[in-house]
């Protein structure tokens, strides 16, 4: 069944998202701010729009992915919020990564003028983005996660529901922050292999299949030439940016703050990535974390 879709926020995620929606043969309008994704997303088959407003005119579904709490809090909330141009029983769904209290936020609103709101964001990076197996993190109640169910089956492979609104946040946050930890200790552990005159390859290949596999020896390793598809083998452009994890390991400090959780290793990667940031590569893979570590660095 084909479903009018608004998507706002058509960039390295939102963008091949939207395409494998209108894959699945849905009707989706997108709008981005950046001339380049835009570009991209028309290509893939996206109507695209002057403005998010328009976006959302004759929508059933609307669905958003962000950069950050800022950018969600000013596309939906205020007086020229999204939410006032959204027609009444739209779905909102939205696959942002951000503050589980930002998310509650604009729950609460949307649900003040009628409208159903999950929070759905993502893990699995570009490369699930593209292939369409993302797994979706689901903050929201049972009815509006059954409404959105065929949509994200549409974008991914797994789906998990963790509970209320802001519940797919705290999840996500804890997932990230366990990833960007394991990324650093990855890279840590490699780094001591090659000063130690290992082959780094040989290295990867055999925690791959140890104690020491995950996902950052298996799929992103973050050593060059290691992988050829992974972001550290194209001078790691593309994947997660380092800012990105950079920011959500800052969500999961302020998390852990509201709750008086401990997370020493949280907190430590977070300097880590900051370190890499102030080094110049924010803008890079967070793989490139792997750089503070190297002695040519």
């Amino acid at each position: 069944m084909s479903t009018t879709i608004a998507f706002i926020g058509l960039g390295n995620m939102g963008g091949p998202m939207a395409a494998n929606l209108v894959k699945a043969g849905h009707r989706v309008t997108g709008f981005d701010l950046s001339a380049e994704c835009v570009a991209r997303a028309k290509a893939a088959g996206v109507a695209i729009a002057a403005s998010a407003a328009e976006a959302v005119q004759g929508a059933a579904v609307l669905i958003s992915m962000l950069p950050a709490s800022r950018h969600v809090e000013g596309l939906y909330l205020g007086e020229t919020g999204i939410l006032q141009s959204v027609a009444p029983n739209t779905l909102i769904i939205d696959c942002s990564t951000i503050a589980p209290a930002s998310a509650q936020k604009v729950a609460q609103a949307a649900g003040q003028r009628g409208l159903t709101m999950i929070d759905a964001p993502v893990s699995g990076g570009t490369a699930g983005a593209q292939a369409g197996t993302l797994t979706f993190i689901v903050g929201g109640d049972d009815a509006a996660l059954a409404r959105a169910r065929p949509l994200l089956e549409a974008m991914g492979k797994n789906i998990f529901h963790m509970g209320t609104a802001g519940a797919g946040q705290v999840a996500k946050l804890c997932n990230n922050m366990a990833l960007g930890v394991i990324m650093a200790a990855t890279g840590e552990a490699l780094a001591l292999g090659k000063a130690h005159g290992l082959d780094v390859g040989a290295l990867s290949a055999m925690m791959a299949v140890s104690t020491s596999r995950s996902w950052a020896t298996e799929v992103c390793n973050p050593w060059p030439g290691v992988l050829p598809n992974a972001p550290s083998s194209k001078g790691y452009v593309g994947g997660f940016g380092n800012d990105l994890m950079l920011k959500d390991l800052g969500l999961a400090v302020e998390a852990a703050l509201q709750t008086g959780a401990t997370i020493p290793l949280g907190e430590s990667a977070r300097n880590l990535y900051a370190m890499n940031s102030s080094a110049g590569r924010g803008g890079l893979d967070f793989s490139s974390v792997v750089r503070l570590f190297q002695k040519d660095a």
